[in-house]
């Protein structure tokens, strides 16, 4: 399975997991806390295998930037979070930083 592969299975686990973290009221609620540590377990899984061939330090940045991106996607559309203009500059900066370092960074090349 490609390092990219990975990487996007655990991307979407986490989302879904962090997403259902707040319905679980505090794990307190079984479904919502099973999708927690299930989506968790799933996510940290697929992180360590996208490890085994991509460097660190780019495999976690594509993973944090694109969960936040996502999350925040989540997070409006399930949750009514509001998002304000500084909100969506910061979230179209995570996405050029993450663009960045996917087209000009010569660290990116998977083995």
């Amino acid at each position: 399975m490609s390092a990219y592969l990975t990487l996007s299975i655990a991307i979407v686990a986490e989302v879904i997991a962090t997403t259902a973290l707040k319905s679980s009221q505090g794990l307190s609620r079984a479904l919502p806390a099973t999708i927690v540590v299930l989506g968790y377990a799933i996510s940290f899984y697929c992180l360590s295998l996208t490890l085994r061939t991509m460097p660190t330090s780019i495999a976690y940045a594509i993973w944090a930037g694109a969960g936040i991106v996502l999350i925040t996607i989540a997070a409006w559309l399930v949750h009514g979070q509001k998002l304000d203009f500084p909100a969506l500059a910061g979230i179209a900066l995570i996405v050029v930083g993450v663009l960045v370092i996917q087209v000009y960074s010569a660290s990116m090349s998977v083995s």
